[in-house]
C-alpha cells in the first residue's frame, strides 16, 4: 500500500509528524512501513516552460522551439515529439538538469543546430510505464494551462509528495485504505480525523426504471448499481491524476479514475460499465457454467468453471466478480451512460478466481482480505457525485440492491485486571479507555472496571478478548511494556538432541565446513535419487507451489548437490558445506504423516589445500571426507565402515555404510561420476548421518585411563589376500582374535600388480602391544603374533609373507 503523505494530512490536519517519524511509529505499532520515497528525488532543474515559436527541420521529424522559462531571454531547444505546438506549456529540463536515470542534460548539437535543454516525457521523469498515462510515442507531457512559467514542475506534479509504502498484513487489511491509514496514524497520535464529503444531486428519473438486479448465490451478500447519463469521457484533472500515480495506479479516464480513486481512499472496489453496451436493462449475478466464456478488459478469453463468479447482462457474463472487467462493456470515450457497481463478494472465491486466472488486481486483493462492509453505500454515493462533477453527467435517483446488507455490530468485553494480567502493566481506567476512544471504539465501563467495546465496521480484525488486549498493547506502545523474567522453580537447558547438534555443527565447522540451509521439499525425483528400494513410500503435497517443491526429502544429499552446482556455475570451485535438518520417512501410522528424523548431511567438492609455489594442490578424496566423519564419530564405540556397491547415485568403488556397535548410522562416498555430470558438478564427496540414532547409540560418558607406565612394542605383518578383502575385514579379524595387550592396528601398505597372482593383493600392517603395569616379554609377543596370524589363516586364507 502506497500513502501519499500529502494526502494523509488532507485527512489528519493536525499531523506535525514527518515522514520519517510515521515510518518509525508505525512500525513499532504494528504496521511496517517498508520505507519512504519521493518521486522528486534525484531529479533538478526542472521548471515550466511555454513554447513561443515552433519550427520544423526539413527532411526529419525535429523541431527547433524558442521556450520561454522566466529567463530573460528565450531557450532554444530542438524537439522530436509530435505533439509539439505554439503556446503549449511544457516540462523544461535546463543546462545542467538531472533526469531519470541520473541523465545530466548539457548543451548541445543536434543536427547542426544548437540545443539548449530538453523538452520532457514523464517517462524522462522517471515514472514508471505502469502508472504512466502517457505513451512515450505520443509526445512530451502538457503542463496546466495556469502554470506560471519558470516554476518548478514539482508541485504542480505532486512529485514533492513523499510516498510512504506499508507492508499490509492479511489481519490489517483495514490499511488498505487512504480512510483506515488516516485512522490509524490518528489514533497513534491521538489526532483527529477530517474526512471530505460530497454531496449527491439526483436527478427526478428513478434507477429501477433503468435498470434491475438479482443475485442467484449465497456468495455475494449484496450488490448495488447507480446510473449516471450523459457523461462526457476525457482525461481526469490533473490533481486526481497525480493522486492515482502516487498510489501506484495509472490514470485511464476521468470515470475509471473516480472509481480507482475510491478504492485507494474507502478500500472498497468499484467498477463501471457502459451501460449502452449492456444488451439488457437486467443484471444477474451468479455462479458461472462450466464451459462459458469472458473476454476480460485485457483482451484475453477466459474459460469460467462454476467456482467463478460472474456478472451477467441478458444470460451472457460481462465482468468476472471482484477481479475484471468484460471487454464488451468498458468505458470508452463513446460512452455516455456509466452503470456504477458497489458489492461484497466472498474472499474465498474470489482469491480462487483470481489465482487461477493469475489476474491479481489491487481489487481482489482487497475483496480477499475483507472490505469495510458498512461504507459500501456510501463508496457508491460519493463516487457518483464525483463522476457527476468531473464527467458533467446526471445520476439517477436512488440505489438498485439486491439486498439491504448491514454488517452485524461486534460487541466484546474485556475487564482492566485482565488487561493488565495480559501485558504486565499497571494500567488505570482512564488510560484504557482513552486508547479505545482513540481507536474509534465505542466504549462504555460496566461494574466498575469491565469495558463493553462497540467494534466499528472498519476494524472487522477484532472479535475476541485478546484482540482489545492487543490494541491497548500497540497505542500504549509495545516499548513502554515492562521486562520481565518468566516464572519458574528450574533453570532451562538445552534437550540432549539439542547438545548433539551443536557439538556436530561444531566440529563441522572446526573441519572447514559451512553451514547451508537446504529446502524440505524437492521433486519427487530428487527426494529417493539416494534410495535404493525402489517405488520409496513419500510425502508430497496435494497443492504445491512449483513442481521443484513439491515433496518432502527423504535424504539431504541432493540439495547439497544444488548448491554445489550454484557455487561452481559462479567460480567458486571450492566448495565445503554441511545441513543439519530433517529428513521425512513413511509413517504407519492412520493419519499417515510422515516422521521426521534429524540429519545431518555434508558435501565437498574441489581442491582441500589450492597450489601454491611451495606444493601442488590437494584435491579431495574418500579418506579426507572419512576422516571428518570419523572426528564427528570419536568416542563412538566399535565404529566400522563398510563398502557398498547397492546405492544408486553413489560410486560402488568408494562409498561406504557406517555403523556403530552393529547399527547403521550413514554413510559416506563419492558421488556417481554420472551423477555429477547430471548436476553439473566436479568429483564431489559426501556423506549424511542419523542425528536421532547417534543420540541413541552416544556413550554415557567418555572414561579416561591412566597413562602405560611401559613402553609400547610394534611389530608388522605383511599378507597376501583375496581382492576382493577390505580393510575393515582385515581388522575385524585382528580384533576378533582376542588378544588382550593389542591396542592398535595399523595399515601401512597395500599392493596389488606385478609378481603378484591375479585377484590377490599384499597388505601390511603396525600391530601395537601394550600393557598397563609390566614390560611383555618376547615369548609374550610371539604368542600373540602367532594367535592373530592363526586366526587371520583360518578366517581369511590369508598367506603370510
Amino acid at each position: 500500500m502506497l500513502v501519499s503523505y500529502k494526502w494523509l494530512k488532507e485527512l489528519v490536519p493536525e499531523l506535525t509528524a514527518t515522514p520519517a517519524d510515521l515510518e518509525y511509529k508505525m512500525s513499532t505499532t504494528g504496521i511496517e512501513v517498508e520505507g519512504v520515497t519521493s518521486p522528486q528525488e534525484g531529479l533538478s532543474k526542472l521548471v515550466v516552460g511555454e513554447i513561443l515559436s515552433s519550427e520544423a527541420i526539413p527532411e526529419t521529424h525535429l523541431h527547433i522551439t524558442q521556450v520561454n522559462v522566466g529567463a530573460d531571454e528565450a531557450l532554444q531547444i530542438v524537439c522530436g515529439a509530435p505533439n509539439v505546438r505554439v503556446g503549449m506549456k511544457v516540462i523544461v529540463a535546463l543546462v545542467g538538469a538531472r533526469i531519470a536515470d541520473n541523465y545530466k542534460i548539457k548543451k548541445g548539437k543536434i543536427r547542426g543546430v544548437e540545443s539548449l535543454g530538453m523538452l520532457c516525457a514523464l517517462d524522462e521523469l522517471g515514472i514508471d510505464e505502469k502508472i504512466n498515462p502517457m505513451k512515450h510515442e505520443e509526445g512530451i507531457f502538457e503542463m496546466p494551462a495556469d502554470a506560471t512559467v519558470g516554476d518548478s514542475i514539482f508541485s504542480y506534479l505532486d512529485m514533492d509528495d513523499e510516498i510512504i509504502e506499508l507492508s499490509i498484513t492479511p489481519n490489517r487489511a483495514d490499511a488498505l485504505s487512504m480512510r483506515g491509514v488516516a485512522y490509524e496514524v490518528g489514533a497513534i497520535y491521538g489526532l483527529p480525523v477530517h474526512f471530505p464529503t460530497k454531496e449527491l444531486t439526483e436527478i427526478q428519473k428513478r434507477t429501477s426504471e433503468k435498470i434491475s438486479v438479482s443475485v442467484s448465490t449465497d456468495k455475494v451478500p449484496t450488490y448495488k448499481i447507480r446510473v449516471i447519463e450523459g457523461v462526457k469521457i476525457a482525461p481526469s484533472p490533473l490533481w486526481l491524476q497525480t493522486r492515482l500515480m502516487n498510489a501506484g495506479v495509472r490514470p485511464i479516464n476521468n470515470v475509471v479514475d473516480v472509481t480507482n480513486f475510491i478504492l485507494m481512499y474507502y478500500g472498497q472496489p468499484l467498477h463501471s460499465f457502459d451501460f449502452d453496451r449492456f444488451g439488457s436493462d437486467e443484471i444477474l449475478v451468479r455462479t458461472a457454467q462450466d464451459g462459458e466464456k469472458l473476454t476480460t478488459l485485457d483482451h484475453i478469453e477466459r474459460d469460467l468453471t462454476a467456482d467463478d463468479l460472474v456478472i451477467t447482462s441478458n444470460g451472457v457474463p460481462v465482468a468476472l466478480a471482484g477481479v475484471m472487467g468484460g471487454a464488451d462493456s468498458e468505458i470508452t470515450n463513446e460512452t455516455t451512460t456509466v452503470a456504477l457497481e458497489a458489492a461484497l463478494f466472498n474472499g474465498t472465491s474470489i482469491r480462487k478466481t483470481s489465482q487461477k486466472f493469475a489476474l491479481r488486481s489491487e481489487a481482489s486483493s482487497r475483496f480477499e482480505k475483507g472490505v469495510n462492509e458498512g461504507l459500501v453505500t456510501e463508496a457508491l454515493d460519493f463516487a457518483a457525485a464525483m463522476i457527476a462533477e468531473l464527467a458533467g453527467g446526471a445520476v439517477l435517483q436512488g440505489v438498485v440492491e439486491s439486498s439491504d446488507y448491514q454488517p452485524k455490530k461486534v460487541v466484546t468485553s474485556i475487564t482492566l485486571s485482565r488487561v493488565n494480567a495480559a501485558l504486565g502493566t499497571n494500567l488505570n481506567l482512564d488510560t484504557v479507555e482513552k486508547i479505545f476512544v482513540q481507536l474509534g471504539f465505542g466504549v462504555t465501563i460496566e461494574a466498575g472496571e469491565k469495558f463493553v467495546v462497540e467494534i466499528p465496521s472498519r476494524r472487522w480484525d477484532i472479535s475476541i478478548e485478546a484482540d482489545l488486549v492487543e490494541e491497548v498493547a500497540r497505542i500504549y506502545g509495545y516499548d513502554n511494556l515492562p521486562s520481565t523474567l518468566p516464572l519458574g522453580d528450574e533453570a532451562g537447558e538445552l534437550t540432549p538432541l539439542q547438545k548433539l547438534r551443536r557439538k556436530v555443527r561444531t566440529s563441522a565447522e572446526a573441519n572447514g565446513l559451512s553451514e547451508v540451509i537446504g529446502y524440505s521439499l524437492v521433486t519427487k525425483e530428487k527426494a529417493t535419487e539416494m534410495i535404493a528400494e525402489k517405488n520409496f513410500p513419500t510425502t508430497s503435497l496435494l497443492m504445491p507451489m512449483t513442481e521443484e517443491r513439491q515433496t518432502l526429502r527423504v535424504n539431504m544429499i541432493p540439495g547439497l548437490l544444488d548448491i554445489i552446482n550454484y557455487n561452481q556455475n559462479r567460480k567458486n570451485s571450492n566448495v565445503a558445506i554441511y545441513e543439519v535438518g530433517n529428513i521425512f520417512l513413511p509413517s504407519t501410522a492412520q493419519d499417515g504423516r510422515p516422521i521426521e528424523v534429524p540429519n545431518l548431511a555434508l558435501a565437498i567438492s574441489g581442491n582441500v589445500v589450492d597450489a601454491s609455489y611451495s606444493h601442488k594442490a590437494t584435491p579431495v578424496d574418500f579418506f579426507h571426507v572419512k576422516g571428518i566423519v570419523e572426528n564427528l564419530l570419536s568416542g563412538y564405540e566399535d565404529l566400522t565402515f563398510t563398502a557398498t556397491s547397492e546405492m544408486p547415485s553413489m560410486h560402488p568403488g568408494r562409498t561406504a555404510v557406517i555403523a556403530a556397535n552393529g547399527h547403521h548410522i550413514g554413510f559416506v562416498g563419492q558421488i556417481h561420476p554420472a551423477t555429477a555430470k547430471k548436476y553439473d558438478i566436479s568429483e564431489t564427496y559426501v556423506a549424511a548421518l542419523d542425528l536421532q540414532a547417534m543420540l541413541e547409540l552416544k556413550p554415557a560418558q567418555t572414561i579416561f585411563k591412566e597413562i602405560p607406565k611401559v613402553q609400547a612394542v610394534t611389530r608388522d605383518i605383511a599378507m597376501l589376500l583375496d581382492a576382493k578383502l577390505t580393510n575393515a575385514d582385515v581388522i575385524s579379524v585382528i580384533t576378533d582374535s582376542r588378544v588382550k595387550t593389542l591396542t592398535k592396528v595399523e595399515l601401512f601398505d597395500v599392493y596389488q600388480g606385478i609378481n603378484l597372482p591375479a585377484h590377490k593383493k599384499s597388505m601390511a600392517y603396525t600391530l601395537t602391544f601394550q600393557t598397563a603395569e609390566q614390560s611383555m616379554t618376547d615369548d609374550e609377543i610371539t604368542n600373540a603374533m602367532a594367535k592373530i596370524t592363526t586366526h587371520l589363516i583360518e578366517k581369511l586364507n590369508a598367506e603370510i609373507r
